[in-house]
C-alpha cells in the first residue's frame, strides 16, 4: 500500500506490511546495518506495529533480544507544561515497555529537560558519557533536537526521535510517534461533524494552531486544514482568522479573547490540543457561553478534555494510545541495543524530513477521535483515565447517560 508523497505526509512502502497510523505532540543514530549483528537473522523476533496491546504481552517477544543487548538506553522528554502527557503516560509507559522485556533501571533512564533545551542537552552528555548506545529524543524544538542528535551520532550512539521529528537531525536515524497529518484530519472532521450535531448556524471558524517551531504542529495544521479548506472556499464555513500559534494555554486564552473581540460573530474554534481547548472553555464560560453552542477541538485525551467533551464544551478528542507509541519505541531501542536492524513490520513507514529532502525510517501507531459516544470503549477501557477521576462533580450525571462506570 502506498501513499501520496507530500511535504511533511508519510511514504508507505508498497513492499513493507503496514504498521499501525496513531497526537500530539522529536535524532541521529546510525543503521544496524553499520553495526555487527550480534544474533543470527533466524532468531530475531519479527515484531509487529500492529503487536502491540495494552496488556504490553509483546514486549516479552523481545527479552531475550533486550538480554544481548549493551549500554543503557537513554530518553529525553520535553517539559511537563505543553502537554501532561509525558508526566502521566510517556514515562511510565516507557517504564512499563522496557520492563516488560526484562530490562533493569539500570539498562534506561528516563529524564525530563522541563521546559530547558540546555538542561536536556546536559541529560543527553550525561546519557552519553555514562555509555549509552542508544537514545529517544523528544525535543523542546528542532535546532536543540539536532544538536543533542549530531553529538549522539559523532561518539557511536543510535537515535530514534520519539514522537516529534527533528527536521534536519542527522539523515540516518529512526521516527516514532502517530501519523500527524492523520491526527489532524481527526481533528478538522471532528469539528465539522460537530458543528453540524450542535446546529451551528453561518460557522464562524477560528483556525488556532500549536507552536510554528513544532514539526508536529504543521502536520496537525496540514490535517485539519485539509478538510476545512473545502468548507472555507465553498462559503459553507468562514474563516474569521488564524493567528499565530502556541502550545502555551495561557498565551492561547489571551489569543481567543483578541479574535473573539474583533470578530463577535464567531462561533466555533478548532483547538489543536486539550490544554488550550481548556483554555479557550474557561473564556467561553466566564462570558456565559452555554453547552453545545460553540465547538471547541483537541488531542491527548487528558481528563480536563474528557471532561469538556462529557459537559458538552468540546467536540471531542484524538486519542492517542500512548502506551502504543511507548512499545513501539522501546521495541526499536532494544533491536537497536542489540545491534539487530529491526524488521520491516515494525518500521514500516517513513516519513518526509523536508528540510533533509528525506524520507526519514518511520513506525506509527494509530489515532482515535473521541466523543461521549466511544469513551467507555477507549480511553476508559485502556485504563488511561480512572472513572472516579473522571466521573467526579456535575460530569458524574454525563458519566452516566455515556455508559461510563
Amino acid at each position: 500500500m502506498r501513499r501520496t508523497v507530500r511535504e511533511g505526509l508519510v511514504l508507505t512502502s508498497a513492499t513493507l506490511c503496514l504498521g499501525l497510523v496513531l497526537t500530539a505532540c522529536s535524532s541521529t543514530g546510525t543503521t544496524s546495518s553499520s553495526t555487527t549483528q550480534s544474533t543470527s537473522t533466524s532468531s530475531v523476533p519479527q515484531i509487529a506495529a500492529t503487536d502491540f496491546t495494552a496488556d504490553f504481552a509483546a514486549m516479552k517477544q523481545l527479552t531475550d533480544l533486550a538480554a544481548q543487548g549493551k549500554g543503557m538506553i537513554g530518553v529525553l522528554l520535553p517539559d511537563t507544561t505543553t502537554s501532561t502527557r509525558y508526566v502521566q503516560y510517556d514515562a511510565p509507559y516507557l517504564t512499563k515497555a522496557f520492563e516488560a522485556a526484562g530490562l533493569t533501571s539500570g539498562d534506561f533512564k528516563i529524564d525530563n529537560a522541563n521546559g530547558s533545551a540546555a538542561t536536556m542537552q546536559t541529560q543527553a552528555e550525561a546519557d552519553i558519557n555514562a555509555g549509552a548506545s542508544v537514545l529517544l529524543v523528544d525535543p523542546l524544538d528542532p535546532g536543540s533536537g539536532a544538536a543533542i542528535e549530531s553529538k549522539a551520532e559523532a561518539a557511536g550512539v543510535k537515535v530514534i526521535d520519539y514522537d516529534r521529528l527533528v527536521t534536519g537531525g542527522p539523515a540516518d536515524r529512526y521516527y516514532v510517534s502517530f501519523d500527524n497529518v492523520e491526527v489532524g484530519k481527526l481533528i478538522g472532521q471532528g469539528a465539522v461533524d460537530c458543528i453540524s450535531a450542535w446546529k451551528v448556524s453561518n460557522p464562524n471558524v477560528l483556525v488556532m494552531d500549536g507552536d510554528p517551531s513544532d514539526n508536529n504542529a504543521k502536520l496537525f495544521a496540514e490535517g485539519y486544514n485539509g478538510v476545512l479548506d473545502p468548507k472555507f472556499k465553498d462559503g459553507t464555513f468562514t474563516k474569521v482568522g488564524e493567528p499565530a500559534g502556541t502550545w502555551t494555554p495561557s498565551v492561547a486564552a489571551t489569543t481567543f479573547e483578541q479574535q473573539l473581540t474583533a470578530n463577535p460573530a464567531m462561533n466555533a474554534v478548532v483547538t489543536p490540543n486539550d490544554d488550550n481547548a481548556n483554555a479557550v472553555i474557561a473564556v467561553l464560560k466566564k462570558n456565559g457561553t452555554p453547552a453545545k453552542k460553540f465547538p471547541t477541538t483537541g488531542q491527548d485525551a487528558s481528563l480536563p478534555g474528557l471532561q469538556n467533551i462529557l459537559t458538552g464544551y468540546q467536540c471531542g478528542t484524538v486519542y492517542k494510545p500512548i502506551y502504543l507509541e511507548a512499545q513501539a519505541a522501546a521495541a526499536l531501542a532494544i533491536y537497536l541495543r542489540a545491534g539487530q536492524e529491526p524488521p520491516a513490520s515494525l518500521v514500516a513507514d517513513t516519513t518526509k524530513d523536508t528540510v533533509l529532502n528525506k524520507d526519514i525510517k518511520s513506525v506509527y501507531t494509530k489515532p482515535i477521535w473521541v466523543t461521549p459516544e466511544n469513551m467507555a470503549d477507549t480511553v476508559v477501557k485502556d485504563g488511561a483515565v480512572k472513572v472516579a477521576g473522571l466521573c467526579t462533580g456535575a460530569v458524574a450525571a454525563a458519566c452516566t447517560q455515556a455508559g461510563i462506570k
